[in-house]
């Protein structure tokens, strides 16, 4: 990893510290309250306001938005389009995660009318990514059925559309602005067995963003945060189960001087 990348990576931890962003989570049911834990664990502050009434309104007075489209429902599709307009609007970070987009009808049209808000960040798997670029059909579901490599191209030619970053995730995870290409290494395969995970990731990419003004290396900083933390919880736990209990302890133990020893590198 070269001196500038290690620099980038350590001034992202340090602000999101000093910057402890707001983050409002429009995001899957049954993960928002490891998402919230996540957040905290990172030291952002987390937020889950869903209502459509309400959704425009907190967007505003927030750092960064996630929308993630997991448990939809006609209820919270209507305050995510409420929530990333606004956000756009208002030039306020926002992040775009296409759970099992592909794969369902409902939820592939909402986040294909939701890219019309230019997403600062796409964070996706392989399958998902494609599909949303409409460079091919979804994954199983929110299993991804394509590797991170057969995405690269789509997830290009997305950011450039969008304006912003595309991420993808995977053994080692993809992130791109269109014109450059890094690669995260590191995690474990116990992040594939913690429901939330990934929808974690998406929160905590807003919150990395949101704190550094840098679109590329606050989701390049997100990503290699949770990698690095995988893999110093997955050295002490005895399974999934205390995998995430170890897991959200080593977001929290991870600062500035050993994020830079994460795996992170320009794509050759």
């Amino acid at each position: 990893m070269s001196r500038s990348t290690t620099a980038s990576l350590m001034a992202a931890r340090a602000a999101l510290t000093e910057v402890r962003p707001l983050v409002h989570c429009l995001t899957n049911t049954v993960v928002q309250a490891f998402t919230a834990n996540a957040l905290l664990a990172v030291g952002a502050s987390p937020a889950m306001v869903d209502a459509p009434e309400e959704a425009a309104e907190f967007a505003a007075v927030a750092s960064a938005v996630l929308v993630n489209v997991g448990t939809l429902n006609a209820r919270t599709a209507e305050a995510m389009r409420a929530a990333a307009a606004r956000a756009a609007d208002d030039a306020k970070p926002w992040v775009l995660d296409p759970v099992a987009v592909g794969a369902l009808g409902f939820r592939t049209r909402l986040a294909a009318e939701l890219l019309e808000h230019r997403p600062d960040v796409i964070r996706g798997n392989a399958s998902e990514v494609i599909a949303l670029a409409g460079a091919g059909a979804g994954g199983r579901g929110t299993d991804s059925t394509a590797g991170v490599d057969s995405a690269a191209s789509a997830a290009a030619d997305l950011a450039r559309r969008t304006g912003g970053v595309v991420a993808v995730s995977g053994e080692v995870d993809l992130v791109t602005d269109g014109e450059r290409t890094l690669r995260v290494g590191g995690g474990h395969v116990l992040l594939t067995r913690t429901t939330g995970a990934g929808c974690a990731l998406g929160a905590l990419t807003a919150a990395y963003v949101a704190a550094t003004g840098s679109v590329l290396w606050g989701a390049v900083a997100a990503h290699a945060h949770v990698a690095l933390a995988a893999e110093r919880a997955a050295a002490v736990c005895g399974g999934p189960g205390s995998f995430a209990i170890a897991w959200l302890d080593a977001l929290d133990a991870i600062g500035p001087d050993e994020l830079a020893d994460a795996d992170v590198r320009d794509q050759a």
